[in-house]
């Protein structure tokens, strides 16, 4: 199925809540098709800059382009954007397929694909995901990684611009995150989506992403590859955080 990704900008983008200063003059280029990490501790701003790229809150100051257009002031609802959440946010009282198909059912008469059509998108992304014999279950009948698949099968049904993930399986116990990295990492290949994946997670962060975003206090501190991050640097919060020379 193809999508229509586009790469994602974020220019000196500032945001405070009250007295607080939680993202500082933030600058960061997303190449189209690239998955990236943004990964720091509690606090750090990552949830936030993805919020303020999504469309569900705006920054303070600064502007985000989806490519080479000025999404600043866009509407969450036409960003075209997929989300998955760490508590899955599924309709209990819908089937799996229902779930799934939410997004194309609710679309505006003149742009609502015909029912034959959404059926087979649906059942393309349950193909995708592993779940086509469980279409019509509910998700108190799916286990937590089921629900999770369920979840993002829902995001790329409506061919999204981005993906955007915050913490998506920081609800899961251990097997179970790493079976959904290496999972998540063929659908990225599959749909070559524009994605943003939040985590304080960094083998997490280090195994999924093309490049990682490292935030503390509301500021980029460094981004890179797994190879670019191991390389000693300057900065102090950087090698401390990331233990440099040690694991990664």
């Amino acid at each position: 199925m193809e999508g229509s990704a586009v790469g994602i900008t974020a220019k000196q983008i500032s945001k405070q809540f009250g007295q607080t200063k939680v993202l500082q003059n933030v600058d960061l280029s997303i190449r189209n098709g690239e998955l990236i990490s943004l990964l720091g501790p509690s606090g750090s701003g990552k949830t936030t800059l993805l919020r303020i790229i999504a469309g569900l809150d705006y920054a303070n100051y600064g502007q985000i382009l989806f490519g080479d257009q000025d999404y600043t002031h866009v509407p969450v609802r036409k960003r075209q954007i997929g989300f998955v959440f760490q508590q899955y946010a599924l309709f209990r009282n819908m089937t799996v397929f229902d779930n799934v198909a939410y997004g194309l059912k609710i679309k505006p008469r003149g742009e609502r694909l015909p029912k034959k059509d959404i059926k087979e998108r649906v059942h393309e992304l349950l193909e995708v995901v592993q779940l086509t014999q469980y279409e019509q279950r509910y998700p108190d009948q799916l286990s937590g990684g089921q629900k999770q698949r369920v979840a993002l099968a829902r995001a790329l049904a409506v061919q999204p611009k981005a993906l955007l993930l915050d913490e998506p399986f920081g609800a899961l116990d251990t097997k179970v995150r790493k079976e959904l990295r290496h999972w998540l990492k063929k659908v990225h290949r599959d749909f070559q989506m524009t994605t943003i994946f939040v985590t304080h997670d960094q083998e997490e962060a280090f195994d999924i992403a093309d490049r990682v975003v490292v935030m503390n206090e509301g500021r980029i501190e460094k981004i890179g590859t797994k190879e670019e991050m191991a390389v000693q640097t300057d900065n102090l919060f950087v090698s401390e955080f990331l233990d440099i020379g040690s694991h990664i």
